[in-house]
């Protein structure tokens, strides 16, 4: 028989005692408060709204702006024959991909792309992600743990960083640039696998690793070489076949290659590119491949369309060669505080968070889009206009640009 509801809910005398609450943690107020301090510190985001494709001009708010802010070096996000390739695509696949690439998600049109994209960077085999962030959290995951080692660029995206912390190994970052620093911490480390993970050019800075120099050392300290070649691929090398081939490091010098596909070729994912057995690995272990959908196969098709250009159309790379060339030579001789970057990203250097705000507010007054890159993307103090040429733009633009530059110059806004 059981016993009466309310001697079992009944707490015995001896184990009464009195409860302290504390104080309810209010959500909102805390999440509020962190923005606010974003606001008062000069470093709060806002999004600009556009209407219509990525092009040199963009419309937003009902206004024309002319663009220097987009990753889309090569100008192929609009191309006639990306589009046409996607909506071709679209009526053969349809919209998405259904699931992930190991149930039922991988269609033709990716399968294609990994094969072209293995060729074209001259590896042997490629695998897709979703995104340069997933591509490159899977692999540091998926080859490391908390007996190795991973060794990086002060100035690394934040996506490699991410991937060693979440890898569990210890991660170690090196001087920028600095292959001297990397070797001797290399040799003091004692973790069972070391592995050295690079961009190739930095995002923020537009510089380029000494990867030749880097791949020594690698070799030499029996380290393996990563390289996230997010901002080269399209642009450096013969045809735009990436920063390993421009210096010459195989497969074995350069064993995990990364790419991006939603910059120069103006469309949308990643892969990771290396030997067979390296892909398979990433196909067996990779989380961030293993458990998420496919990209849509009319992506993959456009991807692939772009690639092509990249041969056929050459004469993109040596257009924004030509642009890069122009806007350094004038932004020397103005005087203006240019950083040491010989690619499409060409920043200028302000310090403070607040004025290279109202520097960029100037310069969309005047009809121009120029992003203001603050902490914590860059180290504190170290504010910067980040400019980007793309193949898209006209010399009458970059002229348009360095007037515009000129003015706020004489305004005192800039100062080398």
């Amino acid at each position: 028989m059981l016993a009466p509801l309310n001697t079992l809910c009944r707490v015995p005398k001896t184990s009464r005692r009195s409860i302290t609450l504390e104080p309810r943690v209010n959500l909102e107020q805390v999440l509020q408060a962190r923005l606010q301090q974003r606001r008062d510190q000069s470093l709060y985001r806002q999004r600009i709204t556009t209407a219509g494709p990525q092009q040199t001009v963009l419309r937003s708010q009902g206004r024309d702006y002319l663009c220097f802010t987009s990753n889309d070096y090569l100008g192929l996000a609009n191309h006639p024959q990306l589009i046409a390739a996607m909506q071709s695509a679209a009526q053969t696949y349809g919209v998405g991909s259904g699931a992930s690439h190991l149930v039922c998600g991988h269609s033709e049109a990716h399968a294609e792309l990994e094969l072209a994209l293995a060729k074209h960077t001259g590896r042997s085999r490629a695998v897709l992600f979703s995104s340069g962030y997933m591509a490159n959290v899977g692999v540091l995951g998926a080859l490391l743990d908390k007996t190795d080692g991973v060794f990086e660029d002060r100035l690394n995206h934040a996506s490699l960083l991410d991937g060693g912390l979440l890898s569990g190994a210890r991660l170690q970052r090196y001087r920028h640039n600095d292959a001297e620093d990397l070797q001797q911490r290399l040799r003091k480390s004692k973790a069972r696998h070391k592995l050295v993970a690079t961009d190739s050019v930095f995002s923020m800075d537009g510089d380029i690793a000494p990867l030749s120099q880097l791949a020594q050392v690698c070799q030499a300290e029996n380290a393996w070489l990563m390289l996230d070649d997010a901002h080269g691929l399209g642009v450096l090398g013969p045809q735009g076949a990436g920063a390993a081939v421009a210096v010459g490091l195989n497969e074995e010098q350069a064993p995990i290659y990364m790419g991006t596909l939603g910059k120069a070729l103006g469309c949308y994912g990643a892969f990771v590119a290396g030997s067979d057995t390296l892909v398979e690995a990433m196909v067996q272990f990779a989380r961030s491949y293993i458990y998420t959908t496919a990209i849509p196969p009319a992506v993959a098709a456009a991807s692939l369309a772009a690639l092509n250009l990249l041969h056929t159309e050459a004469w993109r790379q040596a257009h924004l060669q030509q642009l890069i060339s122009l806007f350094r030579g004038y932004a020397q001789a103005m005087d203006l505080p240019l950083m040491d970057s010989p690619t499409a990203i060409q920043p200028l250097m302000i310090g403070d968070a607040n004025r290279a705000l109202q520097v960029s507010q100037a310069l969309q007054d005047m009809g121009i889009l120029v992003t203001a890159i603050r902490p914590p993307t860059v180290p504190a103090n170290s504010a910067r206009l980040r400019i980007t040429l793309t193949a898209g733009h006209s010399q009458t633009q970059v002229e348009q640009l360095l007037e515009a530059l000129g003015k706020l110059q004489q305004q005192g806004l800039l100062s080398p």
